[in-house]
């Protein structure tokens, strides 16, 4: 099977590093960051791009464009994961809609285009005949979509409740454990490269209201937008307020919820018990479905991460070798 892939930065390179030294079957036959591009039908030297890219900072020819990639070169699946713009969309919106198009399929990572254009993006590819999936826009290495969606196909899910964003519950944790204030804990998580030099979407919530968003479109089947998810973050929590929860035996955890008979998108800082399954450590990501069959199933996983947003991304790329490209 042959891909392009788009975005070369940590979560590029990390897909690149896995089908380098993994047997997978996958030829890259072309890649491009913000500034430069390679493209070669008889595959490139992933080696020598991963390389290239960290001694000078380019992938490639910086006369070659990532729509110039997705739109000369030959390959099955464009792999889309440049950084996410959650205002438009752009320019992974349109590298997906070229790529589908021509024909090919797509598997991202790129959380704007899927929870601002989804409808139409999957409308495409039915229309082209090709596949559309993004395993790793919500929950990095926990398959967390494939499950709901295959796994649990039949159910009627009643509730959705999970812990979704690592860098708010990496916070979390850090002060309820040692009592830090928020902005320690923030520093703390910028320098163990958890949180971003502007942690906004994280800390205010929105992250973690785009990822409700995505599942709520794509596996409940609402039609929401950001705006319909009442929001708020743990930029105000105290020290004290943890340890309040902590004298009844309990904790506080960002929790984003969907109740799909309600319409109801939701994410905030809760006080929940500190044995109930959400209270995960650390930068986990932690999700309970609650179904009418299945009952409630858990899944606790790592949300983010290269390594870990490449094995959802793999998963997408050899599921879509096996059901199309290899029959094709």
């Amino acid at each position: 099977m042959r891909i392009v892939l788009l975005g070369f930065g940590s979560v590029g390179q990390g897909i690149a590093r896995a089908i380098h030294t993994k047997d997978l079957g996958i030829t890259i036959t072309g890649c491009a960051d913000s500034r430069s591009g390679v493209v070669d039908d008889a595959g490139i030297d992933i080696g020598a791009a991963l390389e290239r890219k960290q001694k000078t900072g380019y992938c490639g020819d910086t006369r070659i464009t990532p729509m110039d990639v997705v739109a000369t070169a030959e390959y099955d699946v464009l792999v889309e994961v440049t950084p996410t713009n959650v205002t438009t969309g752009e320019p992974a919106s349109s590298h997906i809609r070229t790529a589908i198009e021509r024909g090919k399929h797509v598997v991202t990572s790129n959380k704007g285009p899927i929870a601002l254009a989804y409808r139409d993006l999957q409308a495409a590819a039915r229309r082209n005949g090709v596949c559309l999936k993004y395993e790793a826009t919500v929950c990095g290495a926990i398959p967390l979509i494939n499950a709901m969606q295959e796994g649990l196909a039949g159910n009627t899910v009643t509730r959705l409740l999970g812990v979704l964003n690592g860098t708010c519950n990496y916070i979390l944790t850090r002060m309820s454990e040692e009592g830090l204030t928020y902005e320690q804990a923030l520093m703390e998580a910028r320098e163990l490269g958890y949180a971003e030099a502007d942690p906004t979407y994280d800390v205010k919530g929105i992250d973690a209201a785009i990822k409700l968003v995505i599942l709520a479109n794509t596996v409940l089947h609402l039609d929401k937008t950001l705006d319909d998810v009442e929001t708020t973050g743990i930029d105000l929590l105290t020290p004290d307020a943890l340890r309040l929860a902590d004298e009844q035996d309990c904790t506080i955890r960002l929790i984003g919820e969907i109740v799909p008979g309600d319409g109801v998108l939701r994410v905030s800082p809760r006080i929940i018990p500190k044995t109930h399954p959400l209270v995960v450590e650390g930068t986990l990501n932690a999700v309970t479905v609650e179904t009418d069959m299945a009952g409630e199933i858990t899944f606790i996983g790592r949300g983010a991460g290269s390594t870990e947003t490449a094995s959802a991304v793999i998963s997408d790329l050899l599921s879509i070798r096996d059901r199309y490209v290899q029959g094709s």
